[in-house]
């Protein structure tokens, strides 16, 4: 019987985060604590750029943006935030999206999984993700709930099933 695997990658749905962000810039526009402070979100390159003319507001635009993002099923984890910066008049706070899961970080899940995981299951390096294989089913369905409890400082999805 051939073994069973599947992938741990760390990616983020671009389009969620274009949905999110669209619906943060919507509330911003309307909601009334907003009124007169110049608050805007928007895409800046391969960045988000949030601005306001005040520091609270600024971290309240990002707090509205990381609340849409958690609506739409994308972890925090993958939100890469700086904090608030003056520039001129106005505070801004850029942001990045954080995918792919570096060398150190796989070598680490890596770990737990031959520390913490059923014998016999392989987990090996490939680029940016990892695949974990075994011959049962059930020992890889435990490997994923065993990471799922684990507090990673990265998001991560199971993909490829097989």
């Amino acid at each position: 019987m051939a073994d069973s695997s599947f992938d741990i990658v760390s990616k983020v749905e671009r389009q969620e985060v274009d949905n999110a962000l669209n619906q943060a810039a919507k509330e911003i526009s309307q909601r009334y604590d907003f009124k007169g402070v110049d608050a805007s979100i928007a895409w800046s390159g391969e960045k988000i750029e949030m601005r306001a003319n005040a520091e609270e507001r600024v971290k309240a635009v990002l707090d509205i943006f990381q609340s849409k993002l958690v609506k739409r099923g994308i972890s925090l984890k993958a939100l890469d935030a700086g904090e608030p910066q003056a520039s001129g008049k106005e505070y801004k706070i850029f942001a990045s999206l954080e995918e792919g899961i570096s060398q150190e970080n796989a070598k680490k899940v890596a770990k737990i999984i031959r520390d913490e995981g059923p014998k016999g299951v392989k987990a090996q390096v490939q680029g940016d993700e990892l695949r974990v294989s075994s011959k049962s089913r059930d020992d890889l369905q435990s490997v994923q709930q065993l990471l799922k409890g684990k507090d990673l400082d990265f998001a991560i999805q199971f993909v490829n099933y097989r």
